[in-house]
């Protein structure tokens, strides 16, 4: 027999067991968002043996020496002589760009301060960039008192700049190489017709009165058309490099390309790069399927040095000044 409750009512004896339930729906659901970048990987790998098996029969070989076999051809000196510089020119570009969106939104922070804690996030992104931005405004918060959630404001700030920095580029380049990048990129123009107008409206509507107390907008309600500028042209040098970069490096592999063609569609395959999972899986796709379809075992060969050496050296960056972040957080 149930017991009266507190309200005069009678106890529902069912409800202890429905929020059990509904705490083990949760928990499914959680496992299910955690294993999705695992599954999503495998399936883009699976598609990408499928390819170079076909090319491996094509070649009377197998898949696995058929790739390792490009891998064996690759002069690895040169390659690294190309990707070390660049990934330290970009962990330079990239904090100057934190440094001056953090000292026109926040406090006064010297780019010597910014170098360690961007260099030990970048551990974090091995798994996932935005993570790693997250972890970032942690230790900003923590180290120079600035509330929480006004510099998570900031890293969403850099995310949208970065997606227009991107199509930006992308639009560069697909000017200068409109007949040898695929028939997919001429929807680029379309895309930024529709997006440049909503940043527009996005712009002006979050400094009204009804967004004023949300802490979360802090950095968009004092962005300025100069400071979205000034971000994209800041982080133009590092797009620029990587266009040559990875078109140097892309012969290395038996992937003839030039800087133009790179320049329309590197920001795409960053944006692949950008998708969680491990070992960059979505951008190896995408070289394989867009960039270089008859070509598929140099393509995954390439996609998949090129994205992870640089994650992985730069997290190697981060181990130098891990310490040091971490006495300062502990502090």
């Amino acid at each position: 027999m149930s017991e009266p409750s507190d309200a005069g009512g009678i106890q529902d004896e069912s409800r202890p067991h429905a929020s059990a339930e509904g705490e083990l729906k949760v928990r499914a659901g959680g496992r299910w968002l955690r294993l999705l970048p695992w599954l999503i990987s495998a399936l883009c790998f699976a598609f990408l043996f499928t390819r170079i098996d076909g090319a491996a029969r094509a070649a009377d070989s197998r898949a696995l020496p058929y790739l390792l076999g490009v891998f064996a051809r690759v002069d690895w000196g040169r390659w690294l002589a190309l990707m070390a510089p660049y990934s330290l020119f970009y962990f330079l570009v990239e904090s100057t760009v934190i440094w001056r969106v953090i000292n026109w939104f926040h406090s006064a922070v010297r780019f010597r301060d910014i170098l360690p804690v961007r260099a030990s996030t970048y551990i974090l992104s091995i798994v996932n960039e935005q993570v790693g931005k997250g972890a970032m405004a942690l230790y900003l918060h923590r180290r120079e008192g600035v509330p929480g959630w006004q510099v998570a404001s900031s890293m969403l700030f850099l995310m949208l700049c970065e997606f227009f920095y991107l199509l930006s580029w992308a639009l560069i380049g697909y000017a200068l190489a409109a007949d040898s990048v695929p028939p997919e990129f001429r929807l680029l123009p379309w895309i930024a017709v529709v997006a440049l107008p909503a940043l527009v409206f996005f712009g002006y509507a979050v400094r009204g009165e009804r967004f004023a107390s949300i802490q979360i907008l802090h950095s968009f309600r004092l962005a300025k058309a100069r400071h979205y500028a000034a971000v994209i042209l800041l982080r133009s040098p590092a797009i620029i490099a990587a266009a040559f970069v990875y078109a140097w490096a892309a012969d290395l592999f038996g992937l003839p390309s030039g800087p133009g063609e790179m320049l329309a569609v590197l920001p795409l395959i960053f944006f692949g790069a950008a998708t969680p999972g491990p070992l960059r899986s979505v951008a190896i796709l995408m070289w394989a399927v867009f960039v270089f379809p008859d070509r598929p075992a140099e393509a995954t060969a390439f996609g998949l040095v090129m994205h992870n050496f640089f994650i992985f050296f730069n997290a190697t960056i981060g181990l130098v000044f891990l310490r040091r972040v971490s006495r300062e957080l502990i502090d």
